[in-house]
């Protein structure tokens, strides 16, 4: 990572962790992230654009003239997460993971706010299950997953599809 500060510290601010979550698995300009986060005030969403990219974290893939100005299209460099050996404490954790639910709520808001929403239509859902998994059943598991979802995660935006969000949590309950 370009920066000293670590990856954990850089996405437990909220505006930054949906910057980040907007950016999965696609390429927005940044005019594309304000209409994606219609409710961050643009100087904000440009200061926080910049410390992800100097951060190492976002990575720009396109330039071009637009009346005069530069507009950038970033992705994530998803490298920045491999090169971040440090954990998080605990507080740091909580935070991060009280940002992550703050994510979803908003994500569910923004959902509720299309209009009419059709939960069977649209095929939302949301569920917990208790397992009884030894570490190695934990890791067959996780390993089935990617697997189930490798064919999909190449797809890109067509006519005929949503984009769909897919949060999972994986914890022991002790």
């Amino acid at each position: 990572m370009a920066s000293e500060i670590s990856l954990a510290d850089l996405l437990h601010q909220p505006v930054r962790w949906r910057l980040v979550q907007a950016l999965i698995g696609r390429s927005l300009t940044t005019t594309q992230l304000a209409e994606q986060l219609p409710d961050v005030p643009t100087t904000t969403l440009y200061r926080h654009v910049g410390v992800l990219v100097r951060a190492g974290v976002l990575r720009v893939t396109e330039e071009r003239r637009v009346r005069g100005a530069v507009e950038r299209t970033y992705e994530l460099e998803t490298s920045a997460a491999d090169a971040d050996n440090t954990a998080p404490g605990p507080d740091q954790l909580r935070t991060m993971f009280t940002v992550y639910l703050a994510g979803l709520a908003g994500d569910f808001d923004r959902y509720l706010a299309t209009g009419e929403p059709e939960p069977l239509r649209d095929r939302v859902g949301f569920r917990q299950a208790a397992l009884w998994l030894s570490d190695d059943e934990v890791d067959r598991m996780q390993a089935r997953l990617v697997e189930a979802l490798e064919p999909f995660l190449g797809h890109t935006e067509e006519p005929g599809r949503t984009r769909r969000i897919l949060s999972t949590v994986l914890m022991p309950d002790r």
